[in-house]
């Protein structure tokens, strides 16, 4: 095996309290790929400074190999000083490199090389400085948070040109689908230490779990045998020999160990505040168009979302997805078509750009409004303890929000809109700079959300684990609606998003694929999900109208309404959702059986 190129040995770091890093390594070899993963504040991005010679540690040894190429892309691009975005991007190579790499890679992001960088967006300057860290095509690419402000054709792209790369590379990245088609190596940054997982991201998170149950075990041990030093100690040690000092000294080395103890990190606790229910139909689109003036963003596009939906909205971006979002809640009129809004809808919306905050006030009064308490889930609790349930520290209460990282923004944009009664949740990248730990609970809770979602995302797992349909921008003003997550609509597109196979059907034909219209099969057969639901929604279906007629009679019964309120809204409620189910059991099971029917005849 070839030497390393870079490692990092022993490396301490403490900026003022608890060390940032207590003997934290890492090594890079030629064409490795590792991922650097941890919680928001563990210290990844201040670990890949080191790595990339930004950072003095306190402590540690850094060995480069002479003559290696290092290319460094901070989370926070910085292009001032530069008139043109090819400039910045030729700055960054070195003697002897490629010129026409810049101006390659700029075309392959969509970018002239003219713009002015005061006027580019986010996303563009993303984009400017990959071309500037991949141009020279450096021995060692240290990545921090590539797939930020892309969408997804580009972050598909990206894949593609890293896949591609002989360089060695090191990524920090909250896209777990980014990982999982990029890394071979996982290093685990947590308490200070860095572990090493010489595996696929994939099999980080049970590798993970199963260190973290060991040294909660060990912990566990360590404090009852404390307990049982402590009694001993009790008992009375100055009545024992001079032989029974080494106990004691040993007691007290036991207590030392467990103060120096760096537990697990804490979690975010979602408690979520449900409003009252909304009606089942949530909202309504009829041949809604736009156009600003260059071509149709939103062309004659219908939908129904009714009570329960999750929604995820996927396209480019300056596809329109803002302009479509805006059109479904109302916020925004279509040139041409109709939409209309459900009844006793309690809307919140968590946006983008975190505009909501003012930077100048505090994290408390953000929470709050001014005060102390805060209603959360029909209870009152004090603001510290809610902010503890989001990570933050009771000394943060008085932070101005303008000082707080972009992790911590994200939550507190959560915090604030999960305190609020909702039955309908729009989510504008809610995924941005939260890590993998917070992006898992907050996915529980959408999942167990009583109400409806639509989200707007980028990350592609995240909509596998949250979505029922997905509405896609297909180019042209023309967005369809696919049943399932991201990799159902993939497959059921022919394509990725960055363009759609030469093969496809115009889709105003028979490719329009409603939310649980279809079955699952496409090839002609019946697969063994078709198959399975053939042989088990009959008897389904006769639950439920078992369920049906129960629920019925309940509702029937003399006088109940006055004497238990309570008994006959939870007999409603469970009795039009037995309905509901059992209307979509029945249309899908007359979908398979007439697929069967017309496969066996063929």
């Amino acid at each position: 095996m070839a030497p390393p190129l870079l490692i990092l040995r022993d490396i301490d770091l403490t900026f003022g309290g608890t060390p940032l890093f207590e003997g934290a390594e890492f090594s890079v070899s030629e064409g490795e790929r590792l991922c650097l993963v941890g919680r928001n504040g563990s210290g990844k991005s201040t670990l890949l400074k080191i790595a990339a010679g930004m950072v003095e540690p306190d402590d540690g040894e850094i060995f480069l190999q002479p003559g290696t190429t290092v290319r460094y892309l901070p989370q926070e691009p910085d292009m001032s000083g530069f008139k043109t975005s090819l400039a910045y991007v030729e700055d960054g190579l070195a003697p002897g490199d490629d010129p026409y790499r810049a101006h390659y890679l700029l075309e392959q992001l969509t970018l002239t090389g003219t713009e002015d960088p005061a006027t580019l967006s986010g996303g563009e300057i993303r984009r400017c400085a990959l071309a500037r860290v991949l141009a020279p095509e450096p021995d060692i690419l240290l990545l921090d948070e590539p797939t930020n402000h892309l969408d997804l054709p580009v972050i598909e792209w990206l894949e593609k040109e890293l896949g591609s790369l002989r360089s060695a590379i090191v990524i920090i990245s909250h896209d777990r689908r980014f990982l999982e088609k990029l890394s071979r190596t996982t290093i685990w940054l947590a308490q200070g230490m860095t572990r090493r997982l010489d595996q696929n991201f994939r099999k980080f998170e049970s590798w993970r779990d199963g260190i973290v149950e060991q040294e909660e075990t060990e912990r566990h041990k360590l404090d009852r045998k404390l307990v049982a030093e402590t009694a001993w100690l009790r008992k009375g040690v100055t009545a024992r020999r001079k032989r029974n000092q080494g106990r004691l000294r040993a007691l007290f080395a036991l207590r030392k160990e467990r103060r120096e103890q760096r537990g697990p990190t804490g979690q975010v606790t979602f408690t979520k505040t449900d409003g009252t229910k909304s009606g089942k139909l949530v909202m309504e689109a009829k041949s809604i168009s736009k156009d600003y003036g260059n071509g149709p963003v939103v062309r004659d596009f219908s939908i129904k979302i009714q009570r329960g939906d999750r929604i995820g909205i996927v396209g480019p971006n300056g596809a329109g997805k803002t302009t479509i979002l805006n059109m479904l809640t109302g916020v925004l009129a279509p040139d041409t078509g109709t939409t209309r809004l459900g009844t006793n809808l309690d809307m919140v919306t968590l946006d983008q750009k975190r505009e909501m905050l003012d930077p100048d006030s505090t994290l408390a009064d953000a929470l709050t409004g001014g005060g102390e308490i805060i209603s959360v889930g029909g209870q009152n609790k004090h603001v510290i303890g809610y902010m503890k349930d989001f990570l933050f520290g009771a000394e943060q209460a008085r932070t101005p929000v303008g000082v707080l990282s972009g992790g911590e923004r994200g939550r507190l944009m959560l915090a604030r809109a999960l305190a609020r009664p909702s039955n309908l949740l729009i989510l504008d990248e809610p995924t941005n700079d939260l890590d993998l730990e917070t992006l898992d609970l907050l996915q529980e809770m959408i999942a167990d959300y009583p109400g409806t979602v639509l989200l707007v995302s980028h990350d592609r797992d995240f909509l596998d684990r949250t979505v029922t349909s997905i509405i896609c921008a297909e180019g042209q003003g023309e967005w369809i609606e696919y049943a399932g997550g991201f990799s159902d609509m993939i497959s059921q597109r022919g394509a990725d998003l960055g363009g759609r196979t030469a093969s496809k059907k115009d889709p105003s034909t028979s490719d329009k694929i409603k939310t649980n219209a279809q079955p699952t099969s496409s090839k002609g057969k019946l697969t063994y999900k078709d198959k399975h639901a053939l042989e088990t929604l009959p008897k389904q279906m006769e639950q439920l109208q078992i369920d049906i007629d129960r629920y019925q009679t309940t509702l029937t019964e003399p006088d109940l309404f006055t004497a238990d309120p309570e008994k006959f809204e939870k007999a409603a409620q469970a009795l039009d959702k037995a309905q509901a189910d059992l209307a979509s059991a029945e249309e899908r099971w007359l979908e398979l059986e007439m697929l069967r029917e017309e496969i066996e005849g063929s």
